[in-house]
């Protein structure tokens, strides 16, 4: 062991992230192993390698004493175990170097989760697709994929990092083309008002390969972050729906005024009235005869993302079903009274002696009960 080992070792160090501390210690640790492995394992022997000059020392280990008292320096090394050392230093350090590699590659892109990176595809077919991201070649699921959305070898695409999972050929990137955090990413790096934190998107809802909708807030009056977003003639907003294929993507504006964000979120729609009940989470929207089906949009769409956009069940109604249903209800109202006036028409007209009407109900074709003292003033009355 020379100080050449040192040099490469301090090399290792600056180009791989290991400490010299644990190169040396794995280094000792294997050069044990493999004596132990030549001339027996009843070898109770200790080995340190010097840090700064990279000479061996070995030592025999005393049992019933310290640690420091135990060391006995062994004057004559076997004249093989050179050999075995210089070919276990190489084995092991390659190991040791590919386990820091991985780690390293794993913690990198752990702390890249939530993130988007652009990568080449590799590899695509039935199941999941391959994208090179440059250190690591990451798996596209095909749940994770944009429906009917086509990858060619070499094409260029950008994913979001949703998992890493350690496996013992290195980490495994989990990406998405799906996840409604890739619209917000895209839209952060096209938006440099939200990067500057002056524009902020408040809530992204999402079908992909169909359509999105996100709510956006501005920090600044005189910024509008609906205009921010689409840009100057919807230069912004066409650089996401090109990187989704075509996904159609609507911008509105956020609102802690729920029934406001109602409204907004169901854009382009117009929108007559809203009804919220805070308890239920419910919305009833009113929209003009001429906009329901704008307003529940193709298949569902815009009806289904407004609600996961505001969180809220949303129940949409065109302003004649609504006219029809408030004139029942009071045609109902009214049903009602008239059955009371009439249960009321119908009850004995005698009054008692503590000032109450008579609660009997009175005979068919009289206005009095059949007690006694009743049908007389019924008698009276005719006479």
């Amino acid at each position: 062991m020379k100080y050449d080992l040192i040099e490469a070792l301090k090399q290792i160090e600056r180009e791989r992230g290991i400490s010299l501390e644990n190169l040396l210690e794995t280094l000792e640790n294997a050069l044990i192993s493999a004596y132990k492995k030549k001339y027996g394992p009843n070898k109770n022997i200790k080995i340190e390698v010097d840090k700064i000059t990279g000479n061996l020392r070995m030592f025999k280990l005393i049992e019933g004493e310290d640690i420091e008292s135990s060391k006995k320096e062994i004057v004559s090394t076997p004249s093989d175990f050179g050999r075995i050392a210089a070919q276990t230093v190489k084995q092991i350090l390659q190991q040791k170097i590919r386990e820091a590699s991985r780690e390293i590659m794993y913690k990198e892109f752990k702390d890249m989760i939530g993130e988007v990176m652009t990568g080449i595809i590799r590899q695509t077919d039935q199941r999941f697709t391959l994208v090179d991201l440059g250190k690591v070649e990451a798996l596209l699921p095909q749940g994770e994929q944009i429906p009917r959305e086509h990858y060619r070898l070499s094409d260029r695409i950008k994913c979001y990092i949703v998992n890493v999972k350690k496996t013992s050929r290195g980490p495994q990137v989990i990406v998405s083309r799906t996840h409604p955090g890739l619209i917000k990413r895209l839209f952060e790096l096209e938006v440099p008002e939200i990067s500057d934190g002056i524009v902020e998107i408040n809530r992204v809802a999402r079908e992909p390969g169909h359509r999105s909708k996100i709510a956006v807030s501005s920090n600044n009056k005189s910024i509008d972050p609906v205009g921010a977003c689409v840009g100057q003639r919807g230069s912004r907003v066409k650089m996401v729906v090109g990187e989704l294929s075509g996904e159609r993507v609507d911008i509105v504006k956020y609102s802690d005024d729920m029934a406001e964000y109602v409204r907004n979120a169901l854009s382009p729609s117009k929108v007559s009235d809203v009804f919220i009940n805070e308890e239920e989470k419910e919305a009833y929207v009113i929209v003009p005869d001429d906009q329901v089906s704008l307003a529940i949009g193709k298949d569902g769409h815009n009806a289904r993302l407004a609600a996961k956009l505001t969180n809220w069940k949303i129940d949409i109604k065109s302003e004649s079903m609504w006219a029809e249903e408030k004139l029942k209800e009071l045609e109902e109202k009214k049903g009602k009274k008239e059955k009371i006036k009439e249960k009321k028409a119908k009850r004995c007209k005698a009054i008692l002696a503590n000032g109450t009407r008579c609660t009997y109900k009175a005979k068919t074709g009289s206005d009095y009960c059949g007690l006694p003292a009743h049908k007389k003033l019924e008698t009276k009355k005719e006479n």
